[in-house]
């Protein structure tokens, strides 16, 4: 069975972070809280545990995994980011929202690239324990959202995560209630805003002549 902790979502114990942070280090896969929903994540450089949590969802190498990061200015160390881009990440960041972007290659692992247009998801949660993670961490989080095989919604209840995922994760935090809206998926290639999943995220910001629409 997987380690528990739960972990105040105002006021995080740091000893809890720390601990987390060092399982993570060692190759660890954990369920942790986001501001949108809960979701699957692990160290950038942790091949297995991509593996891991591609076995769980049941995803091919096709499907891109997002990065979670602290802030915008590390975003920009994993994706290009052209002024009128950080404007609209400025304005709309953290808050439930994955935004398409231009992967700085050299940075960014191949196994969480879109190999075809050399795009990367990141994203900057609105959720304080998340951002102590990233904080003691000092790099994202290679991310999914918690949808097992089968589901439309993410799981919601922590203990009936620790029921159904028994030891395929390391950890699993329980951080309150987060919702079960995924986050609002924005593709920024072009520099236009083209919305490809209605989430959490209001669309508002990012609707334009040229915006697809959800289906």
């Amino acid at each position: 069975m997987s380690q528990f902790f739960k972990v105040h979502p105002d006021n995080p114990q740091l000893h809890l972070i720390r601990q987390t942070a060092n399982l993570l280090l060692k190759g660890g896969l954990i369920v942790y809280p986001t501001d949108s929903a809960y979701a699957l994540g692990c160290q950038m450089s942790n091949k297995a545990g991509i593996e891991r949590l591609r076995r769980i969802r049941q995803l091919d190498d096709k499907h891109c995994l997002t990065l979670l990061c602290r802030d915008i200015s590390e975003i920009a160390s994993y994706a290009q980011l052209e002024n009128s881009i950080f404007r609209l990440l400025k304005v709309n960041t953290p808050g439930p929202y994955t935004f398409l972007l231009s992967a700085t290659t050299k940075e960014v692992p191949r196994a969480i690239i879109d190999a075809k247009r050399k795009t990367v998801g990141v994203r900057i949660p609105d959720n304080k324990i998340v951002q102590a993670l990233l904080e003691m961490l000092d790099e994202p989080l290679v991310s999914s959202t918690l949808i097992l095989p089968g589901g439309d919604l993410p799981l919601l209840e922590p203990e009936a995560m620790r029921d159904m995922l028994g030891k395929r994760v390391d950890l699993i935090i329980d951080g309150g209630f987060c919702g079960i809206e995924p986050s609002t998926v924005v593709d920024l290639i072009d520099g236009v805003p083209r919305i490809v999943r209605k989430g959490k995220g209001d669309i508002t910001p990012f609707q334009s002549s040229e915006s697809v629409p959800f289906s």
